[in-house]
């Protein structure tokens, strides 16, 4: 057994026939024979392809059988028009190179057109006697109509699954035609298209249109195996296998898997029922050990195989919970950060498809050498030999469903089409291990019903997380609230989600780091896109560093779990690229680059050591009894209740549901629950009552006020808190009311005793006294004569004195307000332009009249923390967590921690650190 398919597997029969096939029509009279055009940009494999070699592995790894014919190479090609009769018999005028898309070099034809004719022959070899044929496409972008010895076999709509039609009945016993009619408007349609336009310009890219993916034949059986469903089941040790068939009469199935030449188990069961192959003590697979077991399916009538395949898979889990009072994505249990990129999956000599299977595996390797540990497929679906070096080299996977036309508001028929295609993409490539996350839209592009379709995904396979909408804060998105993360696109960033106690924060977009490359552009007289353009390598491997020092700050507040970087190589015009589009030039230094990714995700690792609810944080304790979610706990003349909270509560409110988890007055590896408006004071029980009140000391009251954080009654991913002292007794809410009551084995008891961790409602950690004209000083050592001011309407800090002009003083004084965008911040109103307030735009302080806006409510927002150099206080931007006001150079900007290209000696925590004064223009 190998798992390992990376050489063709070809019938002796047909090894010989092989380089006779390859060449079976004749190249005579109109038609020319192919060429390949000259691409825009070349790549280190295309002059390596050619009709003898055109992607000559096996295409289906997780799916193999031993007899097979590979159809790529050279194909007649024709243009083609709506109801035109088809071509039988007759030479084509061009010749094209399958299977790359009719727009690539590497096709030798370089164009797009809505309508063509694929035609070639085959002899189907003799060895093959007495099976039946099978014609398989792994995609063809968008509507084939398939036609063997001028009768059609079948059509088939879709441009990233893969079909086959059962040819035996349409074949003669010498030379047969295959004609191929292709459909393939491109945006024009309603379809399905991803990044494909059919004008290409900033970061919509050339169209794939026709075969771009391997064309095969192979024999089986009339009851033959037709697709494997594979699902790790890591805590039952075992693997869920459902094995599809057709022309099943009575046969059974058995199923062996293989630790390399070792059996580790056998079952056998029915064709289309759920199988359990026991996996004992699995070895699982993650991207630092990407460990494959071997698989072998037989379909068999009494004793005899009639079928057969070979196939492989990988054990491991994925999941939501909470990890040091965050939710957080688990990969096997265990939180780590998932850090990736954006990859289109383009090519500048093969557009769609990768010139070589060595091309196709190049860039998971260098995403492997620069030490990320994931990849968001954008928006286009791959061929299944890229899943397999994702799983083989270890790689987790967010795939995307390739979006409609952004442009459009989708059709009744583009919906179920699109809900086809979702369902056809997670069918094909549910058994990959690599793949851990559906993004189901993205952005808003032909966005529709998103409760709904993340819904059905998460129907369809409950073993991958489900990211409903990438980009929810983006381009008019709605937040449909549904799916297990939270996805924010932030350019250049980094920024984050809020923590929620039902949706992981994550990062979907950011980055888009500008460096063009002379020599090594798609086209050097055009239009470049970028979202920040640098001068040189130098530059951006520093800005690229403080990029990521900036995840790590936010990994910490708010509870950042992923991010994906715009993006691994340049596409067409966009210079983003950590590569050029040609793969020719790493454009950041890699030892610097992975290091500092492999210190991320080694911080990211020892976040499993702070247990579910950590210490130290700020939390809200929400109510997670269906139909009762607005509601939170809080503190109501020392009584404990629960309230519905929403952004429009009074500050009080938000105050008494806001507590600071800390370790356990009674037991350290439990929690008490501090209240934010009253320190000092605790949740504790008493006579069964949740109420709060001031330690006093006893050992009584500590132990009261202790609870221990257990997996949520209700099997969700929040918590239950059990009574330290009270052993199965947890805090639970009835009638409005918080108490600790006994377990009851009711579903009713479960929910109302499980409790989401929850971003706090006073979003400030620190004090900061409201309404009156205060300055704010600067901290740093040396510079304490400082103040921050506006001057132009530009932020700065400067020297005031007692002796300082009139101006100076007024412009180094404002009124601290609550945040227009959230009341528990702050907002600086300046104090002698009332109604003009600080905000920050491109990173930069200034001050602006409120125009009113929800994004200037946002940008003139900070939140108080205790100050980051130990005293004083720091200003967290409110849409920008992880980013403090600070001061650079004498002017005012919000920037990330060290590194940043904003730092100073390493003194970012004290430039960003401030002491509110009695103001010098009171």
């Amino acid at each position: 057994m190998s798992r390992s398919p990376g050489l063709s597997r070809v019938g002796s029969a047909a090894l010989r026939l092989l380089p006779l096939l390859c060449g079976l029509f004749p190249l005579h009279g109109a038609q020319a024979a192919w060429a390949p055009k000259a691409p825009p940009l070349a790549t280190q494999w295309t002059a390596q392809v050619s009709p003898s070699n055109a992607l000559p592995e096996y295409p289906r790894p997780q799916m193999v059988r031993a007899d097979w014919l590979n159809l790529n190479g050279e194909w007649q090609f024709g243009n083609a028009t709506a109801g035109q009769t088809p071509p039988f018999g007759q030479n084509l005028a061009e010749s094209v190179l399958v299977p790359f898309p009719i727009e690539s070099a590497l096709s030798g034809i370089k164009r797009h057109q809505d309508r063509m004719w694929y035609r070639r022959t085959f002899t189907v070899p003799a060895a093959w006697s007495g099976r039946r044929v099978q014609l398989n496409f792994g995609a063809v972008d968008w509507e084939a109509a398939v036609y063997v010895n001028r009768q059609l076999v079948g059509t088939h709509q879709g441009g990233f699954d893969a079909f086959s039609f059962d040819i035996t009945h349409f074949l003669n016993g010498g030379t047969n035609e295959i004609l191929v009619g292709v459909y393939d408007p491109t945006d024009a349609g309603g379809q399905p298209v991803g990044k494909q336009t059919n004008n290409p310009q900033g970061i919509e890219y050339t169209a794939a249109s026709g075969i771009w993916q391997t064309v095969w034949l192979e024999p089986t059986p009339s009851a033959r195996i037709t697709r494997l469903d594979m699902t790790p089941d890591v805590a039952g040790a075992a693997l869920r296998l459902t094995v599809q068939g057709a022309g099943i009469a009575g046969q059974t199935v058995e199923a062996v898997a293989f630790d390399g030449a070792t059996q580790v188990s056998s079952v056998t069961g029915a064709v289309g029922s759920e199988l359990r192959i026991p996996v004992p003590s699995p070895k699982l697979w993650s991207p630092e050990s990407p460990f494959l077991y071997d698989l072998r399916v037989s379909l068999k009538s009494g004793s005899t195989t009639v079928d057969q395949v070979s196939s492989y898979f990988g054990m491991r889990s994925i999941a939501l919970k909470l990890v040091g009072g965050v939710l957080r994505p688990v990969l096997n249990g265990q939180f780590v950060f998932q850090l990736g990129t954006l990859d289109q999956g383009y090519w500048p000599d093969g557009v769609y498809t990768a010139p070589t299977d060595a091309a196709l595996k190049f860039d998971i390797e260098k995403h492997k050498e620069l030490g990320f540990n994931l990849i968001r497929k954008h928006i286009k679906v791959e061929p299944q030999r890229w899943f397999y070096w994702a799983d083989k080299l270890g790689i987790l996977v967010w795939q995307d469903m390739p979006c409609m036309d952004s442009g459009k508001t989708p059709t009744a028929a583009a919906r179920t089409q699109f809900e086809l295609e979702m369902r056809e993409m997670i069918d094909e490539h549910r058994g990959s291990p690599s793949v851990i996350t559906w993004v189901i839209q993205n952005e808003g592009w032909g966005q529709y019903d998103q409760n709904r379709l993340a819904a059905l995904a998460k129907s369809w396979d409950p073993s991958r997380l489900v990211d409903n909408m990438s980009g929810i804060n983006c381009c008019g998105a709605v937040d449909g609230g549904n799916g297990d993360l939270a996805d924010w696109h932030v350019y250049v960033g980094p920024g984050s989600p809020p923590a929620s106690s039902t949706r992981a924060a994550v990062l979907g977009e950011f980055g888009g780091l500008g460096l063009k490359y002379d020599g090594h552009v798609w086209s050097p007289t055009g239009q470049f896109f970028y979202y920040e353009l640098v001068p040189d390598s130098a530059t951006l491997t520093s800005r690229y560093l403080g990029l990521v020092q900036g995840l790590r700050s936010l990994m910490y507040r708010p509870g950042l779990n992923a991010s994906v970087y715009t993006e691994i190589t340049d596409v067409e015009g966009e210079v983003n690229g950590l590569y050029t589009y040609d793969r020719a030039v790493l454009k950041v230094d890699a030892a610097q680059v992975r290091a500092a990714h492999q210190n991320l995700l080694t911080a990211s690792r020892q976040l499993n050591s702070q247990g579910l609810l950590g210490s130290g944080q700020h939390r809200s304790l929400q109510v997670m009894t269906p139909g009762y979610t607005n509601r939170y706990l809080r503190h109501q003349d020392s009584l404990g209740f629960t309230e519905v909270v929403d952004s429009a509560g009074t500050g009080t409110l938000k105050q008494d549901a806001t507590y600071r988890i800390v370790p356990g007055l009674a037991d350290a590896s439990c929690y008490s629950f501090e209240p934010r408006n009253f320190p000092g004071s605790y949740l504790r029980h008493f006579n069964s009552r949740i109420r709060r009140d001031t330690r006093d000391g006893t050992a009584l009251f500590d132990q009261d006020a202790t609870f221990c954080a257990r997996a949520a009654l209700d099997g969700s991913t929040a918590v239950s808190l059990e009574s330290k002292n009270k052993p199965g007794s947890y805090m639970r809410h009835r009638n409005g009311e918080v108490w600790v009551d006994a377990l009851e084995n009711t579903t009713g008891f479960r929910q109302d005793a499980s409790w989401g961790i929850a971003s706090p409602w006073w979003q400030s950690e620190a004090n900061v006294s409201m309404g009156a004209f205060q300055s704010i000083q600067v901290v740093t050592p040396g510079y304490t004569n400082r103040y921050l001011r506006h001057q132009d309407s530009l932020g700065r800090t400067e020297v005031v004195e007692g002796n300082s002009n009139t101006t100076l003083k007024q412009d180094a004084t404002f009124k601290l307000v609550p945040g227009l965008a959230e009341s528990s911040c702050y907002s600086f109103e300046s104090r002698n332009y009332p109604g003009s307030y600080l905000r920050h735009s491109n990173s930069r302080i200034r001050r602006d009249a409120s125009d009113g806006t929800a994004l200037f409510k946002q940008d003139a927002t900070f939140c108080a923390r205790p100050g980051l150099s130990g005293s004083g206080v720091s200003f967290e931007s409110y849409n920008f967590p992880g980013r403090y006001l600070r001061h650079y150079s004498a002017e005012a900007w919000i920037a990330s921690g060290a590194g940043t290209g904003w730092d100073s000696a390493g003194g970012f925590n004290a430039d960003a650190t401030w002491n509110v004064v009695a103001p010098w223009a009171p």
